[in-house]
């Protein structure tokens, strides 16, 4: 099971400092990131999405997941997937998971011209530990969980694998 958690935060800078504090937390084994994200507003509402390179992706199937729950939570373009007639099938999994639209509006909501949202994908954390160096910043949290079945399921349709593969 995933923890996804979304810290909305109203400037870009606090939202910078939470970001660099959980790779420093990754490092330190205090949270065991599957995927990170820091997503900023411009001043036209305009959403732009920013992840450290060497940390998302330990699969294809995993990385595309990861590159779709950003795209649903903050309705920007599904990183390169063309998924075309999948997608609905895929929306209705995820709102079956705890990213409900109620969720994503929460999300939403948050992120208006000038903030920023750090979004933490968490196999393992330390709750305490994360919450403590985390404080000093602030924000707004939101969390919900993805079970490993629904993780698994979600990104065995993005691999595009067909069941009579065997794979």
């Amino acid at each position: 099971m995933s923890d996804l958690i979304v810290i909305g935060y109203d400037d870009e800078a606090t939202g910078r400092k939470a970001y660099d504090t959980v790779l420093t937390l990754n490092q330190d084994m205090v949270v065991q990131l599957e995927g990170l994200a820091m997503v900023t507003t411009d001043e036209h509402g305009k959403n732009h999405v920013e992840t450290p390179s060497k940390l998302v992706g330990s699969s294809a199937a995993f990385g595309a997941l990861w590159g779709l729950l950003i795209g649903v939570l903050f309705f920007v373009p599904v990183f390169g997937l063309a998924l075309g007639g999948v997608m609905g099938a895929l929306m209705g999994k995820i709102g079956k998971s705890g990213i409900n639209d109620q969720f994503r509006k929460q999300v939403n909501d948050m992120m208006t011209p000038g903030s920023a949202a750090v979004v933490i994908m968490a196999s393992q954390i330390t709750e305490d530990k994360f919450a403590d160096a985390m404080k000093p910043y602030g924000g707004k949290l939101l969390k919900t969980s993805l079970s490993t079945e629904d993780e698994k399921e979600l990104a065995h349709e993005l691999s595009g694998q067909d069941e009579s593969d065997g794979k």
